[in-house]
């Protein structure tokens, strides 16, 4: 059974006579136990009581297994802990045992029991094909579930929500979970939620002057200050655009908010942006999808990097002065594009950078057939934007909304194809290394995540 690697690493080992002082005392554990998680049936929670210690972990195993699999460590707070165990069998027996480490050597705790309760029976089920997949575990939403599986497919992570999960669920470079779940009434504001590895809620994140937050993408940074989108809605008379007097026009504010919750940035598209930027058939009604921002990214130097679906255009913006420094694709496109026609990409979702100079995507239907994974070169100075990788599923795929691309380390490629149910893997020549087989069912994102431990401290190129 495959688990996360240690977050902290047992200390040296005091040895007797070192000139530097007398050997420390060794670890002592006091009293343990293990309890459900309620969240999860697949998990369980060991509390520990030590003393000389300065991290405790979990060793386990099936109880009629030999070998055994081992927790992350967690560090030890006033003589206690509480340690997750995860990604555990459904209804199995297992055995365990805390281990306590500290500056006096390790110490190894009796043997406890814990059975582990059924799955759900709406929790969905999946099954996967290809030997080559990247290590680690894909993450997505599912109706009420966000859930992690492995590369078997099985089902090793999962969180309900009561009134389904959202579109989104995501892990983050803080070590956390992430999803935007409604609300029961559909005025209300909906904010994100942040999930510990238990699942328990830990915070909610939501945009600052009243705004709703947007579902489609999250950026938390590590000193817990994040970004998102907002959607900001302005009566306007479009009457002279082709529209109507009156009309209600929303597009996608961008914010950073600080750990405690101070507005740092705010970015407006009614600042910048023209309404004739959305194509004719898009603002003639009373309520006007304006732009329809659908991803966030950073670029190498800084810079953000937005989708925004509806325009057709990826638009990179200076979060120094909310300035626009360019705009790629749509109506006001900046660029020559080259190995490619114009447009070159139409309604896409994820767009992300990778190395300097380079954009990840997929074109949902730039090509109305299929849905493709695009990788572009971009040379800022000259204008131009060089197509240099594309490719779709096989038999292709079409999702006219949804879909993520998620570049993994080896020029892998992680997609989703969205409401068409596809979630594959592909290595740098475009072929298929994994998949979910059959219908894996509409998945707005999926990610590649390492461990469950901690599951947005990746070692993949990209988020």
């Amino acid at each position: 059974m495959r688990t996360g690697p240690l977050l902290i690493l047992p200390f040296a080992v005091a040895c007797a006579g070192d000139p530097a002082g007398p050997a420390a005392d060794p670890p002592i554990i006091d009293a343990a136990s293990v309890a459900p998680n309620e969240h999860n049936v697949l998990s369980a929670v060991v509390f520990a009581r030590v003393r000389s210690a300065d991290s405790v972990a979990v060793r386990y195993r099936l109880d009629a297994a030999s070998g055994d699999s081992s927790t992350a460590a967690v560090r030890v707070t006033r003589d206690s802990a509480s340690i997750p165990v995860l990604g555990l069998m459904p209804a199995s027996r297992y055995v365990l045992r805390v281990v306590a480490y500290g500056a006096g050597g390790t110490s190894t705790g009796g043997f406890l029991s814990f059975t582990t309760d059924t799955l759900p029976t709406d929790l969905p089920r999946y099954t996967t094909s290809g030997s080559d997949p990247s290590p680690g575990y894909v993450a997505f939403a599912a109706g009420p579930y966000g859930l992690v599986i492995d590369n078997t497919g099985r089902v090793v992570w999962y969180r309900r929500m009561p009134n389904g999960a959202g579109l989104n669920f995501i892990a983050q470079s803080s070590g956390h979970f992430f999803l935007r779940p409604p609300t029961s009434n559909p005025f209300d504001i909906e904010p994100w939620l942040e999930l510990d590895v238990l699942g328990r809620i830990t915070r909610t994140l939501t945009c600052a002057r009243g705004l709703q937050p947007r579902l489609h993408d999250l950026i938390v940074e590590r000193n817990d200050s994040y970004w998102l989108m907002c959607d900001e809605t302005r009566t306007m008379d479009l009457s002279e655009v082709g529209g109507v007097a009156g009309a209600r026009v929303t597009g996608t504010a961008i914010q950073h908010i600080g750990a405690d919750g101070e507005l740092l940035f705010h970015w407006s598209p009614f600042d910048h942006f023209a309404i004739t930027d959305v194509q004719l058939s898009e603002r003639t009604g009373p309520n006007v999808n304006w732009t329809h921002g659908n991803a966030i990214d950073f670029d190498r130097d800084g810079s953000l990097l937005v989708s925004f679906r509806n325009l057709g255009e990826i638009t990179k913006i200076d979060v120094a002065t909310g300035a626009v420094r360019w705009r790629l694709g749509g109506r006001a496109n900046q660029f020559a594009f080259e190995n490619t026609a114009t447009p070159a990409f139409v309604g896409q979702h994820s767009a992300r950078a990778l190395a300097t100079g380079t954009l990840v995507l997929l074109d949902n239907i730039g090509n109305p057939i299929e849905s493709r994974v695009e990788r572009y070169a971009i040379d800022e100075r000259a204008r131009t934007a060089r197509l240099v990788h594309s490719y779709g599923a096989a038999p292709s795929a079409l999702t006219l909304i949804g879909g993520s691309v998620q570049a993994l380390d080896n020029e892998r490629t992680l997609v989703s194809f969205g409401t068409a149910g596809r979630v594959e893997e592909y290595d740098a020549a475009g072929r298929v290394v994994w998949r979910i087989t059959g219908n894996a069912g509409y998945v707005f994102r999926a990610q590649r995540i390492p461990s469950l431990y901690a599951p947005g401290l990746t070692t993949v190129a990209n988020r």
